[in-house]
């Protein structure tokens, strides 16, 4: 693996740029996210190549950058059409100053602007070409969303309720601690490590929120429908109900293996209530296990 990953690098290896330093500065974790340059970047994801693709989002395309001595690392590269570099500094600055255990760890990012000659019918014009990339720390396990299905959830239960436990945990942490509401909450942005640790990813629509502010109402309406808070999606309505509305779904997913959210709005919510408590307690009696059912009871005593 590591000579592999030296063999690309020295293919993008320019002489005026020793990547060693980088490599060095990345084996500390606890050290302050980094300025990767691109070259360095292309060189560890063999040039952003298809075979390391880890994954694909609405945002940019996740590569698995491979470090000479065998480490890796999580090389997201933004989307240009999508680029706003407002949101591109929002999310650094957020994430340089998130340290939890059930954070994922951001460990490098890249700014990079060029200009190039572009012809336009018979004129040519300069363009600006911007690359935007963020690097994390690498999970084996992938995402939540590749261990739920609607046949069966294969996790054990006291894995389940660990995971439920951990992301309330990290969840608790960006609220009351950082300030931070993550707006895409769901099984894809939480990220698994070897020991099946619960990690929150992907905070590109995040928004902070002062110590007095509670509500934001915002035109926008990005996430991800099944997922999102019904007065985020009417109203524009934001607060930090809006993260725990898509937490409550993703438990569904984690006890029952399947969201059974209804479709339409005229599906009376109390029906719902009822039915995923019967699920519970289905699931609870098959699996033993009683701490997961006292979740599922929390829906009802909401209504």
């Amino acid at each position: 693996m590591g000579n592999e990953a030296s063999a690309h690098a020295n293919t993008f290896l320019p002489n005026t740029m020793d990547f060693g330093i980088f490599e060095n500065m990345l084996q500390e974790p606890s050290v302050t996210p980094i300025f990767l340059p691109v070259e360095f970047l292309k060189a560890i994801t063999d040039n952003f190549s298809k075979e390391r693709e880890l994954g694909k989002g609405g945002y940019g395309v996740v590569y698995k950058g491979m470090l000479q001595n065998g480490k890796m690392i999580a090389v997201k590269k933004l989307f240009e059409m999508q680029l706003e570099d407002d949101q591109f500094q929002n999310e650094v600055t957020y994430l340089i100053g998130v340290k939890h255990q059930n954070i994922v760890q951001l460990v490098g990012y890249c700014a990079e602007s060029r200009w190039e000659a572009t012809q336009v019918g018979e004129k040519y014009v300069m363009a600006e070409t911007r690359t935007r990339l963020l690097c994390f720390e690498y999970l084996e396990n992938n995402s939540l969303d590749k261990h739920l299905s609607a046949e069966s959830c294969g996790l054990e239960w006291h894995i389940r309720y660990d995971i439920i436990r951990r992301v309330c945990s990290g969840l608790h942490y960006l609220h009351d601690e950082c300030r931070i509401i993550h707006l895409d909450l769901k099984p894809q942005n939480i990220l698994l490590d070897d020991h099946m640790m619960p990690k929150l990813a992907d905070f590109g629509m995040s928004r902070l929120f002062g110590r007095q502010q509670s509500r934001i109402i915002t035109r926008s309406r990005g996430g991800t429908f099944g997922y999102m808070a019904p007065e985020y999606i009417t109203n524009g309505l934001i607060t930090t109900k809006s993260d725990i509305f898509s937490l409550g779904i993703i438990i569904i997913e984690l006890m029952t293996g399947h969201r059974k959210y209804p479709e339409s709005s005229e599906t009376p919510f109390e029906d719902f209530i009822e039915n995923f408590v019967g699920d519970c307690k289905l699931e609870a009696q098959i699996g033993k296990n009683t701490k997961l059912y006292s979740v599922g009871n929390m829906f009802r005593a909401s209504k």
